[in-house]
């Protein structure tokens, strides 16, 4: 444990009082023998031998000493990383509704799948995030505004519905400026809590059909990242999955290597997902980081506590053993 790691560290100056007692409790007791030695008798010297044998007696004055550092750390104020809830954090979820979620390799189809894990997701989420939702295929809607309030969001969520085309570069544009609208009504940049926009796709763009565009997914995640906003993606799917078209089954690979591209440019996560199941787990684990942050609490107590139960054993001990409190 460092000094950095507490509260008042100047208070540790007094570990010198314990250390100058152990110190003072040894010379007395080679003082004490000393004298007897010197001026003893025989029956004494044997009952001071006696004596040195008893180990025990010396274990109130050991105890004590224990006693006095553990109140000394705790005065100090040592410190602890602990996870606690966010009390202010802004998420945009967006999900892919083009045709390609109709796919059925991941039962009962990308989609539902999508909704109900989603829905889970919502949920979890700590209290103090404010959630929004824009779904997207060839155009992006932003369907709830940021809020702490679930209820919408849910209800958005269920009624999600398919359309032609997948527009992710419009989708992270929408997602962008929601959420730095949202940042300027609660009085600008410095002000901001943290944001993170979660995209769940599971195909590649194809409005406009090169990503590098100007409304492409890879120039809307460098725009992202220019507002600190980072855009963590779920590739949702197998590389198995079809679509019926006109009768003919159409394959609809997921698309890893561009939405993983999309993290990387805006400083995000890229997750897979190939179920339900797998969907859940990326979705828990976007809970802890996006609900959750790391701070430094109060770890006092346990050594307040200790010092007060051994300073009670060392007072017990001395009334056992010398018949007096020390």
């Amino acid at each position: 444990m460092s000094l950095s790691e507490f509260q008042h560290p100047l208070w540790l100056i007094l570990l010198l009082v314990p250390v100058a007692i152990v110190v003072g409790y040894v010379v007395a007791l080679r003082s004490k023998r000393r004298r007897t030695v010197r001026f003893g008798n025989f029956g004494t010297l044997r009952a001071v031998d006696r004596g040195g044998r008893r180990w025990f007696t010396h274990v109130p004055a050991v105890v004590l000493v224990l006693a006095l550092v553990s109140l000394i750390v705790a005065l100090a104020g040592p410190q602890k990383d602990q996870q606690v809830p966010r009390n202010r954090a802004t998420v945009m979820l967006v999900v892919d509704v083009s045709l390609s979620m109709e796919a059925t390799d991941v039962a009962p189809s990308r989609l539902e799948a999508a909704q109900e894990a989603a829905t889970t997701f919502a949920g979890n989420l700590t209290p103090g995030v404010n959630l929004g939702l824009v779904s997207y295929a060839g155009t992006a809607s932003m369907l709830v505004a940021p809020s702490t309030d679930r209820g919408p969001v849910v209800r958005a969520i269920d009624r999600l519905s398919l359309d032609e085309r997948t527009a992710t570069g419009e989708a992270i544009y929408t997602s962008t400026q929601a959420i730095t609208s949202f940042t300027e009504s609660l009085g600008g940049p410095d002000q901001a809590p943290p944001a993170r926009i979660v995209l769940l796709s599971d195909g590649k763009e194809t409005i406009p059909a090169d990503p590098t565009e100007e409304r492409g997914a890879f120039t809307a995640a460098e725009d992202a990242a220019e507002a600190g906003i980072p855009v963590s993606t779920i590739s949702f799917g197998t590389m198995y999955g079809t679509v019926d078209i006109q009768g003919q089954p159409q394959p609809v690979p997921v698309d890893d290597a561009s939405l993983n591209r999309i993290a990387e440019i805006s400083g995000g996560d890229f997750f897979t997902a190939s179920s339900l199941e797998e969907l859940d787990s990326v979705y828990r684990t976007l809970e802890e980081q996006i609900g959750y942050e790391w701070k430094k609490t109060d770890a006092s107590r346990p050594w307040l506590i200790t010092g007060s139960l051994l300073a009670m054993l060392a007072a017990a001990g001395s009334l056992v053993t010398h018949r007096r409190i020390p």
